[in-house]
This record gives structure tokens, sequence and C-alpha cells, in this order.
């Protein structure tokens, strides 16, 4: 069973932010500590937006009768999979391996990590309510064109909160962690 949580709007408080400032994101590439190891990570960051956007434009161009149903669900199954699967995987890397060596690292930043580890959280339900939904309707597809039309609605919902989730918390997650990693040249 799970909780309820609330998928946070506002930006991580100023206080963990402060390395921000030292550390600008602008300069992040150029810094002689951004190592492969961070791009990697924020690569990744990239895909999931790309997916949560791919999800949400196939379920939108199905809404407006510019995808076949059968395309739609074939791409929301592959889309939908690829996104559910990553991300579940990278925030349990995150929460259980990442975040506990930058705490040890500095710790002044504990509490923005656990608003991050709460962030995720928050989107595991909104990532098991968009898999019951998705679930629902590429099956619907099949037996009943209509009905998977008509509860596609809901879906386009749920996958317009998980972009929108997406745009605040890697954000936040990039700009609490990369400056922690270069000021204290972790991941080198």
């Amino acid at each position: 069973m799970t909780t309820n949580q609330t998928v946070r709007q506002d930006a991580l408080p100023d206080e963990m932010r402060i390395l921000l400032r030292d550390y600008p994101r602008e300069a992040w590439p150029g810094h002689p500590n951004f190592a492969a190891s961070i791009q990697n990570w924020m690569g990744a960051h990239d895909m999931f937006r790309q997916l949560g956007r791919e999800v949400r434009l196939n379920t939108q161009s199905y809404l407006n009768k510019d995808r076949s149903a059968e395309d739609s669900a074939g791409r929301l199954a592959y889309y939908g999979n690829l996104l559910v699967r990553n991300l579940h995987g990278h925030h349990g890397w995150e929460d259980h391996s990442f975040f506990p060596e930058l705490s040890a690292a500095d710790g002044r930043f504990d509490a923005g990590l656990e608003t991050l580890e709460t962030d995720h959280l928050a989107l595991d339900n909104v990532l098991d309510r968009f898999t019951r939904q998705a679930n629902r309707v590429v099956k619907l597809t099949q037996l009943d064109e209509a009905q998977a039309y008509e509860e596609s609605g809901a879906l386009l919902e749920t996958a317009s909160e998980i972009e929108a989730f997406l745009a605040r918390h890697l954000v936040d997650e990039e700009d609490l962690v990369v400056p922690i990693l270069l000021h204290h040249k972790l991941r080198g």
C-alpha cells in the first residue's frame, strides 16, 4: 500500500543553495572537477525529461486524434515503461548510495537531501498511478477503444503531473548536488 505524498511545487530553500553561488550552473562544464560521472548523471536527468515529455505528447496526440489508438498504445507501453523503470532504479540508487555519500561529505545539506528523498516517495505514488492508468489504457485499446480514449484524459493529467514534477525536482537536485560534488571533488 502506498502512502499519499504531496508533490512539492516550491524550490529548495536558499540555505540549501549556498554552494550554488560559488559554483553557478553556467560554470559547471568548465570546472576541473566536473567529471564524466557527473555529466552521465545529468544525462540521465535529461533522458527523464525527454521521456516525460514524450509520454505526455503521445497521450495528447491520441486525444487530439493525431495518432491512432494502436500506435499510441505501443508508444505508451514502450516509453512509459522506460520512464517508470529507469526513474525507480535511478532514485533507488540515489537514496541508498549517492545521497548517503553526499551527506557524509557535507552534512550541511542533509535537509535538502531529505527533501529530495521525500520527492522520490511522492513520485513513486504518481508513477504507481500512472502505471495503473497506462496499463488500463493499453488493454482497453484492444477491448474497448472508446473507453481507452475516455480514460486517456486522466492519463494525460498524470503524465503532465510527472513532467511538471521532473521539471521542479531535477533542477533542484542538480542545483544542490553538483556544487557539493565540485566543492568536495567527489566522483572525479
